[in-house]
């Protein structure tokens, strides 16, 4: 891939580049199902493990717990251990997370105001009604 079209305007490849392409790193953090839920949840401020789990529906306990971890590994997410009984622990963005928040919020609204053109779509590539739709066959 051609590190110059991914670069901000003013910004030079790095010798860290050459060897992880940081949209490809990006994409291998984000892209997963519960990683951008988990952000955007963060946006609004700091969530208990409890608090989190319960918002974002349908993760388990396990899964939860190692998207937290691969987010306080990359720096996106702190996480504070309150000395209490029982401890209180919380999970908050970095500025760097915080800083994530935007793009992933614009995703979210994208997705929120073109899904059902999407679905739409599917659904007439799907059943093949609409004109030009379903996939190419070669020699057919």
């Amino acid at each position: 891939m051609d590190l110059e079209l991914l670069l901000p305007p003013g910004a030079a490849v790095t010798e860290t580049m050459k060897t992880i392409c940081p949209l490809r790193d990006t994409l291998d953090r984000i892209g997963d199902r519960w990683t951008v839920i988990v952000v955007v949840l963060l946006r609004r401020g700091p969530l208990r493990f409890t608090e989190l789990r319960k918002a974002a529906e349908g993760i388990s306990q396990r899964m939860l717990t190692h998207t937290l971890r691969a987010l306080e590994r990359d720096g996106l997410v702190t996480r504070t251990v309150y000395a209490t009984v029982p401890p209180r622990v919380e999970y908050a963005l970095t500025a760097v997370g915080d800083e994530l928040t935007g793009p992933l919020t614009g995703l979210l609204h994208w997705s929120v105001r073109h899904q059902e053109a999407v679905l739409a779509s599917r659904a007439a590539y799907d059943g093949g009604s609409a004109e030009g739709s379903g996939p190419v066959r070669a020699g057919g």
